[in-house]
């Protein structure tokens, strides 16, 4: 077995706790990046030992590839529904939870998902815990057609917030522009610091041509932190959620009931 770096220790303990809150007969949303892709897995590897039944969507084509070779049952977020629990990582989060993703330039999906959820369980390590948002670049998905009209709104919405010397730039894969799943572009801003997540995450989706931005407000409900000597610290967003999540069963004892096609 090929030794694991302890950037990748914290990783996976992070997600071995985050797949003990899984249950039997849940619908799980699976996020995607370097800490999901241990958390998916860890999630393949109850399937096969204990049975686990389980749907998952996936929050972009790699993680849907990913669970299949694993051996999880992929549905579309249509036919799932609605989701107990979605599990994702994060690049950034805050005292009050509110998260940076997009790292790996799924983030609408992630939100449109994570927003289809009971709950939100985020797998981080101790690097992406910040006193401000802002370090990491801000993620912000963008229709291709008229791109440098909506790259100049986004610098004059920015200019009026009195972000000053902030640094668009677009995402790339190599020498080639990277484009996400739906086919859109990805705006990397250098913010420094976010003063107001709530304010910034509006004014951007009322650009025409924004489609998301990557910030997550109130949706986190509990953040497990992994550290390299394999323990996983919890951040709650209320006192006793995380016992309320361990109580909490399925919908329904057959997962498979109503999912059709």
């Amino acid at each position: 077995m090929t030794s694991l770096t302890p950037a990748d220790l914290a990783k996976k303990a992070a997600a071995d706790a985050a797949v003990a809150f899984v249950q039997d007969g849940m619908r799980l949303g699976l996020g995607t990046g370097s800490t999901a892709a241990f958390m998916v897995k860890r999630l393949g590897e109850r399937v096969r030992e204990e049975g686990l039944r389980v749907v998952g969507v996936p929050t972009s084509s790699r993680t849907a590839d990913l669970a299949r070779a694993e051996g999880i049952r992929v549905v579309t977020l249509d036919q799932a529904g609605w989701l107990d629990v979605t599990i994702d990582g994060a690049d950034e989060f805050d005292p009050d939870l509110t998260l940076i993703k997009g790292g790996g330039g799924a983030h609408l999906q992630e939100k449109v998902v994570a927003a289809a959820s009971d709950r939100m369980i985020v797998i981080t390590d101790p690097g992406k815990r910040v006193a401000r948002l802002g370090a990491f670049p801000l993620p912000v998905e963008a229709l291709q057609f008229g791109l440098a009209s909506t790259i100049r709104h986004i610098g004059a919405v920015l200019t009026d917030l009195g972000c000053a010397d902030v640094r668009i730039t677009r995402r790339m894969a190599g020498a080639v522009p990277f484009v996400s799943d739906e086919g859109n572009a990805i705006l990397d801003l250098h913010m420094g610091t976010i003063a107001d997540a709530s304010v910034l995450s509006r004014s951007l989706n009322q650009i025409p041509g924004v489609v998301e931005n990557g910030l997550f407000i109130n949706m986190s409900d509990l953040v497990v932190i992994g550290h390299t000597d394999g323990r996983a610290e919890l951040i709650e967003a209320e006192p006793g959620l995380a016992e309320q999540m361990r109580a909490v069963r399925p919908r329904q004892e057959n997962p498979f009931a109503d999912i059709v096609g």
